[in-house]
C-alpha cells in the first residue's frame, strides 16, 4: 500500500560539481557528494510506484532499493566503523537483502530523509580527519580489519560508481530519461 501524501514525488536536488582541480582531500570529498547528489538527481520527479519499479526478474533492484541499501552502506562505514556508533543497520538483517526485497510497503518519503540524514552524519564525522588515521573493525564474519580514511572514501566512491550504473538502467526503463 502506498504511503505517500498524494502528489509525493522525489525531490529536485543540486547536484555539487567535484573540483575540476584540487587537492586529494577536496577531489575524494567532492567526488563523493557528486555521487550522492547523482543517486537523488536518477531518482528526482518521480514518485513512490516508480521509485519501487524493478528491474526485470529475477532482480530485486529498484531505485528505491538502491537509495536504501546506499544508506545502510553510509551507515556501515561512517557511523558504525568510523563513529564507533553501535545504532544497528536501517534496513539490512542477517542474510537477507531487505533494503531491496522489502520496497513495496516501503516509505520513500521517509527512506529520503534517512538517506540525506546519514549522508549528513558522514560527512560531519570525517571532517578533520586525517586520510590516513587507521579505522579497525570485525566485519560481519568477525574477521577483524583495519582500512584508513582514504581507503573507506574510495571504496564508497566505488560503491556509488556502480549503483548509479545500475540507476541509469532503472530510470530508462521508468520512464525513459537518461544522462549521466
Amino acid at each position: 500500500m502506498d504511503q505517500q501524501p498524494a502528489g509525493w514525488k522525489a525531490p529536485e536536488v543540486e547536484r555539487h560539481e567535484p573540483p575540476d582541480v584540487g587537492g586529494e582531500r577536496d577531489s575524494l570529498d567532492g567526488w563523493l557528494r557528486f555521487y550522492r547528489d547523482t543517486l537523488l538527481w536518477k531518482c528526482a520527479g518521480l514518485d513512490a510506484e516508480a521509485l519501487r519499479a524493478r528491474a526485470c526478474p529475477p532482480s530485486n533492484m529498484s531505485l528505491l532499493g538502491i537509495v536504501r541499501h546506499l544508506t545502510d552502506v553510509e551507515r556501515a562505514w561512517f557511523r558504525q566503523r568510523i563513529g564507533a556508533d553501535d545504532s544497528p543497520f536501517r534496513y539490512w538483517r542477517d542474510g537477507e537483502d531487505t533494503d531491496f526485497t522489502e520496497v513495496d510497503s516501503a516509505d520513500p518519503a521517509e527512506d529520503f530523509a534517512a538517506f540525506e540524514a546519514e549522508c549528513l552524519y558522514s560527512e560531519g564525522v570525517v571532517v578533520g580527519r586525517d586520510l590516513a588515521e587507521l579505522i579497525s573493525y570485525r566485519n560481519r564474519s568477525g574477521e577483524p580489519f583495519v582500512r584508513d580514511i582514504r581507503w573507506i572514501l574510495i571504496h564508497l566512491i566505488e560503491e556509488y560508481a556502480r549503483h548509479l550504473g545500475h540507476c541509469d538502467l532503472l530510470r530508462e526503463r521508468v520512464d525513459g530519461v537518461t544522462g549521466y
